[in-house]
């Protein structure tokens, strides 16, 4: 009787080779981007105008640094310390911003909502005077 070994296959890393570039260029940081792009523009400038591009649309030009935001909070959120009476009193602070920030969005809804609102009534008027004006 011969025993058969079953390996599992070679996992690829998640993403291609712009996904690894682009993890790559980020753990360096925006030194590291814009280098990149300077280096695009002197080898061929379309990818240096690609990198510009990207840089500004990714919104990697204009923040403090090349890591997405999100992802570092949120794994230093759902750490436990080890001391429960700290971690309760971090949940609750926690679920008190968020409701609070809900709050805040709500209210910046309404706001939003009232000013198309306005907007809209001032143009109906302004549509209406236009038309006694020409009977």
């Amino acid at each position: 009787m011969t025993s058969m070994s079953t390996t599992a296959p070679a996992q690829h890393s998640a993403g291609g080779w712009f996904s690894k570039t682009e993890r790559w260029l980020d753990e360096r940081g925006k030194g590291a981007w814009i280098a990149a792009m300077v280096l695009g523009f002197i080898f061929f400038w379309p990818i240096g105008l690609a990198l510009l591009a990207y840089m500004i649309w990714s919104k990697r030009m204009f923040s403090k640094s090349c890591t997405p935001r999100r992802m570092g909070g949120a794994m230093t959120t759902m750490r436990s310390t080890g001391n429960s009476a700290f971690d309760a009193y971090k949940a609750d602070t926690l679920r008190r911003l968020e409701e609070e920030q809900h709050n805040f969005e709500a209210f910046l809804e309404r706001l939003r909502e009232a000013k198309d609102k306005a907007e809209f009534d001032q143009f109906m008027d302004e549509r209406a005077n236009a038309a006694k004006s020409e009977d």
